[in-house]
């Protein structure tokens, strides 16, 4: 990555050329425009992903220690973090613009993570973790590490090669990851699809057949024996690749350790966590 002063400046002025050429849209405000400005905010929350920091009140602190100048009027953290999640959808614009110019990959991976936002055993009646469309945190089963959680999953749509995030959604913790992966697709109809245990299903993959996509299991040899020769030995050395990519979304942006306490709030730093990791996977900070 580059030294830190030059990552600020670089993500400044393409933020703010996007807000300018309106590749982000901004909903409109009622009241004055404010004080500190969208590109400002928007600067200091993805700078924060980039670099993996889990407190963001720790890191206005330190914004304001070590770089007040260049932001003179940054706000205190509950209004910032009111600002951030109105701009949420900045995010996953900036996202869809970069990969625009990056073709996708004729074979891509699907798989799911657990979002959790409580200790199963501190779950008391309602909570605050409503989302749109129903979507609300629940139980499930996470198997990366044999544990019970509550909350959500993290389903995200990989490129085999390049390990760009294409599509992702937030969905519910106790879910058909086959229904998963046709909302991701929707239209797009990949040569390949690397998948794991969970999206076992043989009308389901037959299905996808008939759209000329191929379904293959990771664990499975004999799915990867069908494969024409040239294509087996790849494809088994990539087999983990999503794995690595969800590890470098939860574990070294620090997603895992959202401290999110409301959907939206865990929305906002969802978007603003793959956007982060879309910039360093096409080293472009």
């Amino acid at each position: 990555m580059m030294p830190l002063a030059e990552v600020f400046v670089h993500v400044y002025v393409w933020i703010d050329d996007a807000l300018r050429d309106g590749t982000i849209p901004v909903p409109p405000r009622a009241g004055p425009a404010p004080h500190c400005s969208d590109a400002e905010v928007l600067t200091v929350a993805l700078v924060r992903h980039l670099l993996g920091r889990p407190s963001e009140r720790a890191f206005l602190e330190e914004v304001r220690r070590e770089w007040g100048g260049w932001f003179p009027r940054l706000l205190s953290q509950s209004p910032f973090s009111r600002r951030v999640r109105w701009l949420w959808g900045a995010f996953e614009l900036l996202r869809q613009a970069l990969l625009a110019a990056v073709p996708e990959d004729s074979w891509q991976q699907i798989d799911t993570t657990a979002l959790p936002v409580k200790h199963p055993s501190r779950v008391r009646g309602p909570d605050r973790w409503d989302g749109p469309n129903g979507l609300h945190a629940s139980f499930g089963r996470d198997a990366a590490h044999a544990e019970w959680f509550s909350g959500f999953r993290l389903a995200v749509e990989t490129d085999l090669g390049r390990r760009l995030i294409r599509r992702w959604g937030i969905v519910p913790a106790a879910v058909d990851e086959r229904a998963v992966a046709d909302a991701l697709l929707g239209p797009v109809c990949p040569t390949g699809l690397l998948l794991d245990r969970g999206f076992v299903g043989r009308a389901w993959a037959a299905a996808h057949a008939v759209r000329g996509t191929q379904i293959v299991l990771a664990h499975s040899r004999a799915d990867r024996h069908r494969l024409p020769l040239a294509l087996r030995r790849p494809i088994a050395a990539l087999r983990n690749r999503v794995e690595t990519t969800i590890g470098e979304v939860t574990d070294h942006l620090a997603l895992a350790r959202h401290r999110a306490t409301t959907f939206w709030g865990l929305l906002t730093r969802t978007a603003a966590t793959l956007l982060a990791h879309t910039l360093l996977r096409l080293a472009l900070v």
